[in-house]
């Protein structure tokens, strides 16, 4: 079993972080891993960074920015994490546009994440038909799950179809804006994440967008699996770097 299918019958809400691979600093990758882990973090996001990072706030661009002047690439990543499964057994989630992966070789970049232990993919560009077209099979063969988004804006008739394509959870994104740029939910934003629970999907949903410390952890958990921080910990790293990692986490379970 994948191991993201296994981390979403455990029973608890789940905490998932997001961050920039090579930054802040290129070699920082493996060591900001391990030290989540070590926090009790649930599963990771590892961010491949884009020149045009569309769905991303500022804090994101900034860091993919800075990661590919560091000299980050789509190669570069993976020799970081050739031997991440020697040391590492909770999920990891390659996040990025299709058009690196598209340059790599989708299949070719598949099967190098097979090999080095990526249990998922999230693309948010790539669309559900032509995933289903042309790329399923090649994911299926990989054992990779292919995670897809939704918003506030995606009808009940889509949301349905993403979850009969879905194996593992669906990103339930909490509003229309781009990543970083909430500073909590409203009605709005409750009554989406209501609405969602009540549809009975098969999929476990975790939320992103907005979530940046316990209160609004707590807020999104409340009828999902769990929530996804990724521009308020990239803000902390810049901030306090690897080792300021710790507290971050220990501030948002600060509630539980």
């Amino acid at each position: 079993m994948n191991r993201i299918n296994k981390k979403m019958q455990e029973n608890k809400k789940l905490l998932s972080i997001y961050f920039t691979a090579g930054y802040p600093k290129l070699e920082d990758t493996v060591p900001i891993i391990t030290a989540l882990e070590a926090q009790g973090v649930d599963m990771l996001e590892i961010g491949l960074p884009f020149s045009d990072p569309l769905a991303d706030g500022p804090t994101i661009q900034q860091s993919s920015t800075a990661a590919l002047r560091n000299g980050m690439t789509t190669e570069m990543l993976f020799h970081q994490l050739k031997d991440i499964r020697n040391t590492v057994s909770i999920p990891l989630i390659a996040m990025g546009y299709f058009n690196p992966m598209l340059q790599y070789g989708v299949e070719a970049f598949c099967k190098r994440c097979h090999e080095i232990g990526i249990d998922g993919i999230i693309m948010p560009d790539l669309p559900l038909d032509v995933y289903q077209e042309e790329y399923a099979a090649i994911f299926k063969k990989y054992g990779l799950i292919n995670i897809f988004l939704i918003t506030p804006q995606t009808s009940n008739k889509r949301i349905l179809q993403i979850d009969e394509a879905s194996d593992g959870f669906i990103y339930m994104v909490s509003s229309a804006s781009v990543t970083g740029s909430k500073s909590g939910f409203g009605a709005e934003q409750e009554a989406y994440f209501q609405r969602i629970s009540a549809m009975g999907l098969k999929n476990p949903q975790v939320v992103g967008f907005g979530i940046k410390d316990a209160e609004t952890f707590q807020q999104a958990t409340k009828t999902a699996k769990g929530a996804i921080i990724g521009s308020a910990f990239i803000k902390h790293l810049t901030e306090h770097g690897v080792q300021g990692i710790p507290h971050f986490i220990q501030k948002i379970r600060s509630n539980e």
